[in-house]
């Protein structure tokens, strides 16, 4: 009869996960399924000898089954967050980068965003904070903001002084952040201790996408466009 230690390792092996996104199901099931069989035949077995053996054997070769489980299967989901093929992430295309000219054009579209989102963020802003950070280029790659920094990044050889154009895009991108913060903090302040509401948030998110416009401009100045 099986004591309670292999009993014990029994229960841990069945317990294996089968479903997880990133563990494929096929390969860590079987894993469960021999270790659990490999268990009960030695449970005949009443030498201290031999279970120490096989308790040994077990830990030896089921760690060495769950990392292969949890290291050689990517889910769908982490599989798409860095697609290339998807339109408005080929900024972050492996050894490439935008063009000079493509780089201006993405970046004159990210001010088109910008401005649509400010045109209508009473309307857009009562989809709550994710509605804004889409806009933003933090939720999402539809917005021609999503890598926006990379891009400045790019095309600061083009400007016309390097150092007035890298102390604007630094200021651009503490704007773009206090807004991505305001606006994420507004999805949770009501379960918080923090002071204020969804509504005052987002309205500081918007003064800082405001300040974060006039830093654009004046790249967009430095960028002849």
């Amino acid at each position: 009869m099986m004591n309670r230690s292999s009993f014990l390792l029994v229960l841990l092996a069945a317990a294996a996960p089968t479903s997880s996104a990133f563990v494929p199901k096929s390969s860590c099931s079987r894993f469960s399924r021999s270790a659990v069989a490999a268990l009960s035949m030695s449970s005949s077995s009443s030498s201290s000898d031999s279970l120490v053996s096989t308790r040994r054997s077990f830990l030896l070769v089921g760690s060495a089954a769950m990392v292969t489980c949890a290291t050689t299967s990517i889910s769908p989901a982490a599989a798409t967050i860095m697609d290339t093929s998807v339109e408005g992430t080929k900024t972050f295309s492996p050894g490439t980068k935008l063009s000079v000219e493509e780089g201006k054009r993405r970046f004159s579209l990210a001010r088109n965003d910008v401005q649509y989102l400010l045109d209508n963020y009473a309307e857009i802003s009562k989809g709550g904070g994710d509605a804004v950070r889409r806009y933003l280029g933090t939720v999402g790659v539809t917005s021609y903001m999503y890598g926006i920094t990379k891009v400045l990044k790019d095309l600061r050889d083009e400007a016309d002084d390097i150092v007035d154009f890298t102390e604007a895009a630094n200021e651009f991108e503490a704007y773009l952040y206090q807004a991505e913060g305001a606006a994420y903090q507004s999805l949770f302040v009501e379960h918080s201790s923090a002071k204020g509401t969804p509504e005052s948030f987002l309205a500081t998110a918007k003064k800082d996408v405001q300040s974060m416009q006039r830093y654009m401009d004046d790249l967009a100045a430095q960028l002849k466009l």
